[in-house]
């Protein structure tokens, strides 16, 4: 159980660094800017927190640390900031504020990271570095070679061998224009150390169903698939709490006919423990090359 902290210190400690000494295992998110992903980590932690808005949310790197901790009231706090913040609200802004600070105010991007840690009870432990969405064309004033820096950043943090892609897909689209798997494809080709999650199963077309992706049947994956269902615009924009959107979910898996034989083994709760149990017999597996070099 303390594996994941111990690699949060290491991560932390490395941060700063150009070139890393050590490459430590961890879990990068990776995903199209419409695949879903914000909304992924949002009920992974259990708390709207990222930034949102048109164009890139994610202009930095964000490296998420989740711990599980036996506390009355939940917190966060940033890796550079010596405060404790009950407000996930204010998280948000402290992300928008600390992102403008260094990649600028024109949705450019940065690759120097932002850590922050939330404490919960509701949480498993596990880290993941949330990267920003892949996309197409420059909008407003960015730069006009956004894809380039974007793809260039993912592909970096990606290629690593001790990198686990948590590759974020929707699956109201074509699996195989999945901009997320494409970059996981392109690093990882046998899919050895993937993890596809697919999101928005609950607005494909009526009829149809992604049983067969979520079965490895269309693109295989070591880790397989995991589907999901987030929150609509409209819950987000009501404050739909995450435990109700937990338990709808759970029941669009349970009575949906092409689902419901497999549904324990889809939805955010099952993502959390899957994702933690990959973590940490990535890190066990390759915890005695790393004592070597640190």
């Amino acid at each position: 159980n303390e594996l994941i902290p111990v690699m949060n210190k290491l991560q932390e400690a490395f941060a700063p660094l150009d070139i890393p000494p050590v490459d430590l295992p961890q879990i990068a998110v990776v995903g199209s800017q419409s695949s879903g992903k914000s909304s992924v980590l949002e009920s992974l932690v259990g708390y709207d927190f990222l930034p949102r808005g048109s164009g890139i949310c994610t202009r930095r790197p964000l490296i998420l640390q989740l711990l599980q901790e036996d506390i009355s009231q939940d917190y966060a706090e940033f890796a550079h900031i010596n405060k404790k913040f009950t407000s996930f609200d204010e998280v948000r802004r402290t992300i928008e504020v600390e992102t403008d600070k260094i990649a600028g105010t024109n949705k450019s991007v940065s690759k120097e990271p932002i850590i922050l840690r939330v404490h919960s009870k509701s949480v498993l432990n596990l880290t993941l570095v949330d990267l920003p969405g892949l996309t197409k064309v420059p909008v407003g004033d960015q730069p006009h070679n956004i894809s380039e820096m974007i793809s260039t950043m993912v592909r970096e943090f990606i290629e690593k061998p001790n990198c686990i892609i948590l590759a974020v897909s929707a699956a109201n689209q074509d699996i195989a224009n999945s901009d997320g798997l494409q970059m996981a494809r392109m690093v990882d080709p046998d899919g050895s150390r993937t993890v596809g999650v697919l999101t928005k199963l609950d607005l494909m077309d009526q009829g149809t169903d992604a049983r067969d992706v979520l079965e490895g049947k269309v693109y295989p994956l070591k880790h397989g698939y995991i589907g999901v269902v987030n929150r609509s615009q409209r819950d987000i924009d009501t404050s739909k709490p995450m435990r109700d959107a937990l338990k709808a979910e759970s029941l669009f898996f349970q009575k949906h006919h092409a689902y419901a034989a497999i549904s324990s083994e889809q939805g955010i709760p099952y993502l959390s423990r899957r994702l933690n149990n990959i973590l940490e017999n990535h890190i066990r597996l390759h915890m005695p090359e790393i004592s070597k070099k640190v």
